[in-house]
């Protein structure tokens, strides 16, 4: 390193012996909230100077031109869009995003540490900077059955990993707050290192957030309006604020965002479904979403640049300035972030990147991760008596949060009838990891479903099978046909397959090029359109996110209904 910074300094005494010259740009400051009009020299993938150089044959003039830094994705679970690292990197280059920071606790609650590591070798060689933080919470509770538990020495060995900065979300926070041992382990040994320790704060109370930040958590990307981010960033919180196909929290945190706070907040992803990333990126769209509702758009390029990198403790990177990465974005303007060039590690990248290149091999055992027994219509039955009132999950559009409902439902022969109409549909969540035949059973309202049935290998955090619909039939078939292609997506309707997406790895991700898949995703919302009667949410990520029992206020889980305020499992029947 020493000969890098010995080398860097030579060339910023020689200009003219540089790699890459840009003239004549309108340079985005992200310290001092400002633009200026210089020229940026890059020498080995550094900015080696700033100001006004003469003109050579390896310049590029950029007059009339935006020069700001390549966007920083504060967080993100790769998973969740359905392509590997290797993949996802070729789709999200073209939307300025140069750095990413991704949990891959989805893979790891699947197939543990060697999802881990098959995560870190897929993304060595992707032109996007992915970062790991190991995670923290596999499982991430005790109420439901997922694939793999990671203890603090499972995890230890991955410190030495170049790409690993840290610890992800530690969503556990009762194994916080009771000071439980290997969770102090995990944050000890983490903190030794001197790296960041992610949050996960979903509806935890002001005393909650005190024994958060004593644990030296100080992040957190959980707030969902202007109040609890305001207490947050008060408690010495970075807030990272989530904009993603489910959570959608931007509009409403944006009102506490101000001149005097902004290095507070940062912008992240969490999780977003390929088709809506590959057409509209990730961060740059969550930077046009502030601008067009009133941010000033060199706040919002600082959540997306220097905040995240000061955040995650990533040095040289976030800034155009002397001795920062040169990852680069080349823009027209600062309200639609219309790229013209990226440049990352001094280079300009080129967008047709061909797929397959340099991938890691993908072990078989994360090929054969879907383990179920057959499911019969008995499985399904969810008892209640005539007039009996029924605990019932309510979707709130945009949230990832739920509400707990209390109403009559139907009810024939002493069972549950999904009554579309009503749009109260039967929920199934299937353990897929080891057979044991566990089935939680409960019922949704908000998803919309006209008719057939729908279900996923992706249901966080423990990546059972979900499945809802309007019959046992469907919902049966839909499971079926998710074990014979080892994970996915399906929509299934009158007995009848009219769409499915596959995602053999670990059921989470598709083994093919990431055009391939986003052509399928396409084609099975064209479907959706004809089975749900107001398609205005992505509806897989919903289901998906209706499994996850560290997010109030009713989930479901492969052990049953699971009440997060109270924090156990509950019946369907008050």
């Amino acid at each position: 390193m020493k000969a890098m910074i010995s080398d860097l300094i030579k060339k910023a005494q020689n200009i003219k012996e540089v790699d890459l010259v840009l003239k004549n740009g309108e340079i985005v400051d992200v310290f001092s909230l400002e633009t200026y009009k210089r020229d940026v020299a890059i020498y080995n993938g550094y900015i080696v100077g700033i100001g006004s150089f003469e003109w050579s044959e390896k310049a590029i003039d950029v007059s009339n031109q935006y020069i700001l830094p390549g966007l920083i994705d504060g967080h993100i679970h790769i998973e969740s869009t359905m392509v590997r690292p290797s993949e996802f990197s070729r789709a999200i280059i073209k939307h300025g995003i140069t750095t990413v920071v991704t949990d891959p606790h989805e893979i790891a609650n699947v197939s543990g540490i060697e999802g881990i590591k098959f995560m870190i070798n897929d993304a060595k060689n992707s032109v996007v900077d992915i970062l790991m933080k190991l995670p923290s919470s596999v499982p991430a509770t005790k109420f439901e059955n997922n694939g793999a538990t990671l203890t603090s020495n499972d995890l230890r060995e991955l410190l030495e990993y170049d790409e690993v900065i840290g610890l992800a979300e530690v969503m556990d926070y009762p194994a916080v707050i009771n000071h439980e041992q290997d969770m102090m382990e995990k944050i000890k040994m983490v903190k030794n290192k001197k790296l960041v320790i992610d949050g996960h704060a979903a509806g935890l109370s002001d005393d909650k957030l005190d024994i958060y930040s004593i644990a030296s958590i100080r992040n957190d990307h959980e707030a969902v309006n202007a109040k609890e981010a305001l207490t947050r960033v008060r408690k010495g919180f970075q807030v990272l604020v989530r904009e993603g196909s489910a959570a959608k929290d931007l509009l409403a945190i944006l009102p506490a965002i101000t001149l005097k706070n902004s290095t507070r907040f940062s912008l992240c992803t969490d999780d977003k479904h390929l088709d809506e990333m590959v057409n509209e990126g990730t961060i740059n769209h969550a930077i046009k979403i502030a601008v067009n509702n009133g941010l000033d758009p060199l706040i919002a390029i600082q959540m997306a640049t220097i905040n995240n990198a000061k955040c995650h403790g990533i040095e040289n990177k976030g800034a155009v300035a002397p001795g920062y990465l040169a990852d680069l974005l080349i823009v027209d303007n600062l309200i639609d972030l219309t790229i013209h060039k990226v440049i990352k590690s001094g280079k300009i990248v080129n967008f047709e990147g061909q797929p397959g290149k340099e991938q890691a091999e993908i072990p078989k055992t994360i090929m054969n991760s879907v383990k179920t027994p057959k499911i019969t219509e008995e499985m399904l039955r969810i008892p209640l008596e005539e007039g009996q009132k029924a605990n019932i999950i309510e979707i709130l559009t945009g949230k990832l949060i739920t509400l707990k409902r209390v109403d009559i439902v139907d009810i024939k022969e002493g069972v549950f009838q999904s009554n579309p109409e009503k749009d109260y549909l039967k929920m199934a969540v299937c353990e897929r990891h080891r057979s044991t035949g566990d089935i939680g059973l409960g019922i949704v309202h908000g998803l919309k479903l006209k008719c057939g049935a729908i279900a996923s290998t992706v249901a966080h955090d423990s990546h059972n099978i979900v499945v809802a619909g309007t019959n046992d039939q469907d919902m049966i078939l839909a499971i079926e046909a998710l074990h014979n292609t080892q994970g996915g997506l399906v929509i299934v309707e009158n007995s009848r397959i009219l769409a499915q997406v596959e995602l053999p790895i670990a059921g989470l991700m598709s083994n093919q090029p990431y055009e391939v898949t986003v052509n399928k995703l396409l084609y099975m919302h064209e479907i959706l359109e004809t089975i749900v009667g107001h398609h205005s949410q992505n509806i897989f990520m919903i289901l998906s996110f209706l499994c996850l029992p560290v997010i109030p206020e009713l989930k479901l889980t492969d052990k049953g209904l699971f009440d997060v305020t109270l924090f156990k499992h509950i019946s369907v029947g008050v």
